[in-house]
């Protein structure tokens, strides 16, 4: 049989061999990191034995799919320290998380903290007996009556939910779960390991379902990169976007209003406004147009995009009103798609690219609400871009240098990106497929950007490029996505009269570079620890008067600075000038100027700047200038 590899290399193989074996053949070095394989886009264990020709692709805890793997395969570690030392504990689910994992248990007592050591050491002794993960599918009424017996009533909902005639079960050591896989081969593979919090968390996140235990922990193939993550998780709990957000009076959630909604108060707001505008003048001179949009549909319009069938769980209930049943809006693309069809288009119109800000609304159970992050109503930072086949390329090309461009002055500069190809379940012709892939690798290659091709892990309306920032704590962040679509233009019949007089499709490109306000905002704060850089901080500049007798003085100087388009506040307290400066950096205001008696007779200012100390005195028009250049150049010093 042939066996297809990454870079598109051929070799063949006798049927029956494994996985590990053929890495084995093809790098010995390779096989001794590798965690986990795609075959045909789907991942396996590295036991798997092939059978017909197909395509390989091989992970490392270096990819996105070996971290999946290796935080996944810790959780059944933990869990299996879990029952062993606290008999007639149940499991619920334990997935891989963005960096680490979570398993959720009832436990008839709560856990303490000093449980978790207990765990630890346990899970140190499981891994030490380096047992193996196998895997075996069974038929789902064995698997039913096996985790009965077993008293695993999580479980066997799950089951139940599934309905498929067979599930697998996944053994190491003595310890049995319920799962989908795949893992990594042993449990000798986790090298470094710490269980950092406990928490409480509904079954599947629902308010009404029993409260279960939530252990949360990481992994690393090493002692050093685990030392690593944890002097970050230090520093993250500092800047935290939550804790800086109440503190710096940027944005709240208000019980009383209902989880999940966002409250934006006047400095956050103040800062959304002028990201919204930057990036709205930057489209429109990229040559978008931008649009704006109701937050509610009719039902109908919900079904024909097929959101209705597929995306059901994650809307709110319909309001049935006397003339029709409406939909809050949990996607922006039906109604750009409305726009463009609002009247005929022709092949000399297209690309049209129409952009938004607009808000969606999505039921998200309260138990995966997390701050900024995940929230149920939030604006995202929308476009669609319809354009012919052939235009295709260079519509992508765009986005890539546009996406560079923002992601530079809002100060991200490094980032994964990874390319996902055709799933196993997928709407459209393999030729228009294939076509796609090749014009977004392209793109990336003329850019020279380094990108991981995910296998199979495309929508199933089209193959998309995800991008993936790393912040100042090394963290990443999944922000920009450019999605090929074959399913709404179809769906909606779409399309535009050709050179011909013929009707022909076009092409469909969603594309988001935040993603969405709300999230890439908590990034933000995190990113500068909510000391923003001088053109996004909602105050730019603090005059400290000594004393009230420079208070005229100081009114008058901010007059003169909001002129010249700077936003500028004067602590007019009855402070001693230490305090002043003191309060000044906790709101982490970029400047200071300080006015005394001899400052206000030599026309100069002394100038602080947060974060530095003191930087001198200057004349009024030299540090004036000195810090508009800042705004124009958009330096963070």
């Amino acid at each position: 049989m042939k066996i297809t590899l990454s870079d598109g290399a051929q070799k063949e193989y006798p049927q029956g061999i494994s996985v590990q074996e053929i890495i084995q053949d093809i790098n010995p070095q390779l096989a001794k990191e590798a965690l986990v394989a795609a075959v045909d886009g789907q991942l396996v264990d590295l036991a798997k034995k092939l059978e017909k020709d197909c395509n390989l692709a091989v992970f490392t805890f270096q990819d996105p799919q070996g971290k999946y793997v290796y935080w996944h395969s810790t959780a059944h570690i933990m869990a299996q320290a879990v029952q062993e030392l606290f008999p007639g504990t149940k499991l619920a689910i334990g997935p891989p998380i963005e960096e680490g994992f979570y398993y959720d248990f009832d436990k008839p007592a709560p856990f303490e903290l000093e449980d978790l050591e207990k765990i630890e050491k346990r899970m140190q002794e499981i891994v030490a007996e380096n047992s193996p993960f196998q895997r075996e599918e069974i038929d789902s009424k064995e698997a039913f009556e096996f985790l009965k017996n077993r008293k695993e009533d999580y479980k066997l909902e799950i089951i139940r939910d599934l309905n498929l005639p067979s599930v697998s079960l996944y053994k190491h050591n003595r310890f049995v779960d319920l799962c989908m896989g795949p893992h990594v081969p042993h449990t000798g593979k986790i090298k470094a390991f710490k269980l950092l919090s406990i928490a409480g968390a509904y079954w599947r996140g629902i308010e009404t379902n029993p409260m279960l235990q939530r252990i949360y922990g990481v992994s690393y193939p090493s002692q050093a990169e685990l030392e690593d993550f944890l002097k970050r998780m230090e520093e993250a709990k500092k800047n935290d976007h939550r804790k800086l957000g109440r503190e710096l009076e940027l944005f709240s959630f208000q019980e009383e209003a209902g989880p999940g909604l966002v409250f934006w108060h006047p400095k956050g707001a103040l800062i959304r406004k002028i990201i919204e505008d930057f990036m709205k003048d930057l489209l429109l001179k990229n040559g978008y147009d931008l649009v704006n949009t109701p937050h509610i549909a009719k039902i109908n319009l919900w079904e024909t995009s097929g959101h209705t069938e597929f995306y059901k769980e994650s809307m709110y209930p319909t309001m049935d009103l006397q003339e029709a049943s409406y939909q809050l809006k949990p996607m922006n693309c039906p109604f750009h798609i409305l726009i463009y069809k609002s009247k005929l288009r022709s092949y000399r119109d297209l690309p049209i690219r129409m952009a938004e800000y607009g808000t969606v609304y999505r039921y998200e159970r309260a138990g995966v609400l997390h701050g900024l992050p995940r929230v149920r109503g939030f604006t995202q930072d929308d476009a669609h871009i319809f354009c012919r086949p052939e235009q295709m390329q260079a519509e992508v090309l765009k986005l890539l240098e546009l996406t560079g461009l923002v992601l530079k002055i809002f100060g991200f500069a490094d980032y994964e990106i990874n390319l996902s190809t055709r799933p196993q379940k997928f709407i459209g012709e393999i030729p228009e497929w294939d076509n796609a892939v090749s014009v977004l690798k392209n793109a990336l290659d003329e850019f020279k950007l380094p990108y991981k091709i995910a296998e199979g892990e495309g929508a199933f309306y089209g193959p998309k490029i995800d991008l993936s920032i790393k912040d100042a704590l090394k963290r990443t962040w999944q922000c920009t996505t450019i999605q090929v679509d074959f399913n709404l233009p179809q769906r909606f019949d779409l399309n535009f009269v050709g050179p011909d007089g013929k009707f022909y499709r076009p092409i469909m490109i969603h594309r988001a570079i935040f993603g969405s306000l709300e999230r890439f905002f908590g990034i933000l704060i995190e990113h500068y620890g909510g000391a923003f850089p001088l053109w996004l901080s909602p105050v730019q500049l603090v005059i400290l008067p000594i004393t009230d007798a420079q208070l005229e003085f100081a009114q008058k100087l901010k007059e003169q600075l909001q002129q010249q388009n700077l936003r500028v506040k004067v602590d007019e307290r009855n402070e001693k000038i230490n305090a002043k400066i003191r309060d000044a950096e906790v709101e982490k205001i970029p400047y200071m100027f300080i006015i005394g008696k001899k400052e206000i007779e030599n026309k100069k200012v002394s100038v602080r700047r947060h974060g530095k100390g003191d930087l001198g005195v200057f004349d009024l028009d030299e540090i004036i200038k000195k810090v508009q250049k800042e705004i124009e150049e958009r330096i963070n010093n």
